[in-house]
């Protein structure tokens, strides 16, 4: 189980790693929303892999495992995070496009552009 869950991470991290280098919008931000996807499995990893675990203590009940409650809540709050700053960042990303007609991420300014015309 242990190496599943760590294969899924790794696959995650490096697709979106991949799609974080590319020079559009688009798949910067579903690079993004796969590391954050990547973190947030992670997280619920480390607080131990134990299937059918309550995660609540309850007095007079012994010899049951139980699972950690504080991975599982810095997981909803890192999904109601990064629900949100994903939907950011697409209204910045749709602005920046309509606003000028490209995608490209790292586009030089018209000035420099015109700079590395002449130089050439």
């Amino acid at each position: 189980m242990e190496l599943l869950v760590a294969s899924a991470i790794g696959v995650l991290t490096a697709a979106g790693l991949y799609l974080v280098f590319r020079m559009r919008t688009f798949p910067v931000i579903l690079g993004i929303s796969l590391l954050t996807y990547a973190v947030n499995i992670f997280l619920f990893a480390s607080g131990r892999l134990t299937i059918g675990a309550p995660p609540i203590l309850q007095k007079g009940v012994e010899g049951i495992t139980y699972t950690d409650p504080l991975p599982q809540a810095l997981v909803l709050t890192a999904i109601v995070i990064s629900f949100g700053m994903t939907a950011v960042v697409v209204m910045i990303a749709l602005g920046a496009y309509l606003g000028g007609d490209d995608d490209t991420v790292n586009d030089a300014p018209k000035d420099d552009a015109a700079r590395q015309e002449d130089a050439t």
